[in-house]
């Protein structure tokens, strides 16, 4: 089933409901954004789009992004949004991997694109957004719970960011694991967009499309905790998805301005550690509120789920061992740990996360090896590492490959280490996360020079590359790097030296 006819069905169910939202502005009606979305499929359709071709959308949290990923769909197309946050070059890479015909970006990122080298049309996606491409709109396109809808680029330890194939039927199940285990969305709600949509609130859209919900675009284009409050009280039964880091800040900025919250009824928080002090204090400002998920690209937002119940519960003796978990098992998955060769494990030991069931990936891009590595006998090896009690509570212990998450986003060491091994004075690097207060970790770079260390030509040298929020924001200059008898980086030492680091510094 092609996920645009939840909009076809929405319009023409409700078709004057309020639907897309410009901060407190009303834009369009439900009617109006599905007629957005149609007439923007029949231009790509002019333009050549078949079913099953990629079209890439590069652009911040703009109302326009809506129709744009409906009306891919509409075509039969499949959407590869990316992250508004990535350099030109890190664009340009996606959008040839993944064969992309044609991009929609946002108007000042346009020639950001082009100058990246992007061979393909490039379309300002706001004026895709207001219908003025075509007078002709399309029919849906019939497509199989099997194909291609979402191809999410997520990074990997090779340096370069693997496709996830993310169907309809993917997309299908966890929109409906999300009304079973999740929350519950009605009509008079409104999606509240101040994380990207290029990744889990985009896809949170889903769930509000097919109950005829608001969508909220904030006027900053991002996160912005007044602004989040004054929009939640004005539309009132408010959802947003939140990194915690995000959870966090809009906890302190309500509790200097005494702002209790008024028109926020959930949020959902994942995409990093929520630090047990954090979500404590979150729940005695804004009461029950919160709901927890874990989840991968390789199986989107439907991993695990710790409901409102448990986040605000404080009267269990184990309140506290349950809170700093992830939750059970969604509905539409199994999750277990298993050992090195994926044999289940007793409760309460350590071991590999594993996960299946619909909504868990066919595999990577065009990736037939990594594909090979990550899923194995019907289960998806997620590489994080936890331990599960006997009620079926998953603990996260630490993450997979070194991953640092900053402010929610995933940044991988290995791309930061290549690029700065590009730079004529590196001979060595190595790249870990710090504890930061506001965005959860930072990165920092452990270098090995021909030379003095030049800090602020090194940071140029990232940012010619990389995006800004994955640049190091310390470089450590040393002899040599810790290794063990076979030659691998001792990440560990080099944590543990910033951790002596900092201690240092505080006494």
């Amino acid at each position: 089933m092609n996920l645009a006819i939840w909009l076809h069905r929405r319009a023409a169910f409700e078709g004057e409901a309020p639907a897309l939202f410009d901060g407190k502005q009303l834009l369009s009606d439900y009617a109006g954004f599905a007629d957005q979305a149609a007439r923007i499929a029949g231009d790509l359709q002019a333009k050549g789009v078949a079913p099953g071709d990629r079209v890439a959308i590069f652009a911040e949290n703009t109302p326009a992004f809506l129709p744009a990923l409906f009306g891919i769909w509409w075509a039969g197309a499949a959407a590869v949004p990316i992250n508004a946050k990535l350099h030109g070059r890190e664009v340009a890479w996606i959008v040839q991997n993944a064969g992309a015909c044609l991009v929609f970006a946002s108007k000042a990122k346009i020639d950001e694109v082009r100058e990246a080298g992007v061979a393909v049309p490039v379309i300002d996606i706001d004026r895709a957004g207001n219908a003025l491409l075509t007078d002709a709109p399309a029919l849906i396109e019939p497509r199989d719970r099997n194909d291609l809808a979402w191809l999410f680029y997520t990074s990997g330890t090779t340096g370069r960011p693997k496709g996830v194939i993310i169907t309809h039927g993917m997309l299908q199940a966890m929109a409906l694991s999300y009304f079973s285990d999740v929350d519950q969305v009605v009509a008079e709600d409104a999606a509240l967009y101040s994380a990207p949509l290029s990744h889990g609130a985009g896809l949170y859209s889903l769930m509000h499309v097919l109950k005829g919900a608001r969508h909220v675009f904030p006027a900053s284009r991002g996160f912005d905790e007044a602004e989040v409050l004054a929009l939640a009280r004005h539309h009132g039964r408010v959802h947003m998805f939140a990194a915690p880091t995000m959870v966090k800040r809009l906890t302190h900025v309500a509790r200097q301005s005494a702002d209790p919250g008024t028109g926020l009824r959930t949020i959902v928080y994942a995409g990093g550690p929520m630090y047990l002090a954090d979500i404590i204090e979150a729940v005695d400002h804004f009461g029950d509120i919160f709901v927890q998920i874990y989840g991968q690209g390789e199986c989107p937002m439907a991993i695990t789920v710790l409901p409102r119940a448990d986040v605000a519960d404080r009267s269990r003796p184990d309140w506290k061992d349950r809170l700093a978990s992830v939750g059970y098992a969604q509905s539409a998955v199994e999750v277990r740990i298993g050992d090195a060769d994926g044999a289940p494990v007793p409760a309460g030991t350590t071991g590999e996360i594993m996960v299946r069931g619909a909504p868990v990936m066919p595999g990577y891009w065009r990736a037939p090896e990594a594909t090979a590595a990550a899923l194995r006998d019907g289960w998806l090896r997620t590489g994080d590492i936890g331990h599960m009690n006997a009620q079926g509570y998953l603990t996260l212990v630490d993450r997979s490959k070194d991953m640092i998450i900053s402010g929610g986003s995933n940044i991988y060491p290995r791309e930061v280490e290549e690029l700065l091994l590009q730079h004529p004075s590196v001979l060595e690097a190595s790249v870990v996360g710090r504890p930061h207060a506001e965005w959860g970790e930072e990165v920092v770079a452990f270098v090995v020079c021909d030379g003095p260390l030049d800090s602020a030509a090194l940071d140029r040298h990232c940012l010619a590359g990389i995006a800004r929020f994955k640049r190091p924001k310390a470089y450590v200059a040393t002899d040599a790097l810790p290794k063990n008898n076979y030659g691998k980086v001792l990440k560990t030492q080099l944590r543990a030296q910033l951790s002596d680091a900092s201690a240092s510094q505080s006494r």
